[in-house]
């Protein structure tokens, strides 16, 4: 039986264009700088991000603590969303190996932090406080629904950081999604921040990576940080070669996934006990939230959808995460909706 799954964006499978690239690869020792291919997928990031270099890392969690270390010392303190994927879903690294303290602000709906927090987490100059030095924005933002951040927001809270003397993050995984429901590029988005990460490995379907960009100074500091924690890789050119492909061919794909994204939540929200208490999707992530009345809860749903050949997550007791990506057809878009509704209909 084949398996629809929509866990999540990370499950994509490489294109061939990027299975014959990396067979092809040119390649050389990337911790003395040698590997051409990695230096090319860095020079293309690094543009596309409108900043001065760029890093090749094993993954967004990577890059992240990496950020987070190059801007932070150790007791002082970065400023985050409670529902940001840095404070969820990193295994707590900014404190247990770098000694940073996270702040964390409530997200509202649409993922930003509101101004009010920001202002009121920044700390004065007060030996009893720690040093307030970092402020982390994720866009699109995961657990809000897959939300984009609006631009004119990010770029208040860069100018409100940078006046202040912070830092600003930006935790880019998913930042070509956000550029294409905006329609805008990337490099725009990211333009208020000092560093950002974005993954090769969800929607653009590499098979590993990321990469995390800013000016040369801080990415010198990041190169030493990625080898103190284990991340200096050598011949990883191989790996490099499905990330420039990724950005050379899979950007304005991502197109295809909100579109079917929009359609699958569409025809769930025309289901009985099915309701969209986040929204619809703004770019590939649909949060559906099923009836309290159905006496089922969304665990159960999922190992009942399993049964049908369909792998969804949850996100909750009565909440479903499903992910359009590369591999996700339209027909099994109509299967996922047939599996959902049979599933429920027996249930009633």
């Amino acid at each position: 039986m084949k398996m629809i799954d929509l866990r999540s964006d990370t499950v994509t499978q490489p294109t061939p264009e990027m299975r014959e690239a990396m067979y092809r690869a040119e390649v050389g020792d990337d911790v003395y700088g040698e590997d051409p291919t990695v230096n090319r997928l860095q020079e293309l990031s690094a543009s596309l991000m409108g900043k001065e270099d760029a890093l090749f890392v094993t993954s967004g969690t990577m890059g992240n603590l990496i950020a987070v270390l190059s801007h932070c010392q150790r007791g002082d303190e970065a400023i985050m969303g409670d529902l940001g994927h840095t404070f969820l879903f990193e295994a707590g690294g900014i404190s247990a190996l770098g000694g940073v303290f996270p702040h964390t602000l409530p997200n509202q709906p649409d993922g930003t932090l509101s101004m009010d927090a920001i202002r009121q987490a920044i700390r004065p100059n007060d030996v009893h406080h720690p040093v307030s030095k970092l402020v982390i924005l994720e866009n699109t933002h995961n657990r809000c629904g897959g939300v984009v951040l609006p631009n004119d927001y990010c770029e208040q809270v860069g100018t409100y950081a940078h006046d202040h003397s912070l830092k600003v993050h930006l935790d880019g995984a998913r930042i070509f999604n956000a550029a294409i429901a905006l329609e805008k590029p990337a490099k725009e988005l990211a333009a208020f921040a000092d560093s950002v990460t974005f993954c090769l490995s969800k929607g653009l379907s590499a098979p590993v990576g990321s990469v995390l960009c800013g000016d040369h100074a801080f990415i010198d500091q990041a190169r030493r940080l990625r080898k103190m924690l284990g991340g200096g890789m050598r011949q990883v050119g191989i790996l490099a070669a499905a990330g420039v492909v990724a950005l050379e061919t899979m950007v304005d794909r991502l197109a295809e996934d909100h579109a079917r994204a929009k359609v699958l939540a569409n025809r769930l929200s025309q289901l009985p006990h099915i309701e969209f208490e986040m929204g619809l999707p703004q770019t590939n992530m649909v949060f559906p939230s099923i009836s309290k009345n159905l006496q089922i809860d969304a665990p159960e749903l999922v190992k009942r959808l399993k049964e049908k050949g369909i792998l969804a997550g949850s996100v909750g007791p009565y909440r479903l995460r499903l992910v359009t990506h590369y591999g996700i057809e339209d027909n099994d878009i109509d299967m996922t909706v047939e599996a959902i509704s049979q599933t429920i209909s027996k249930i009633q």
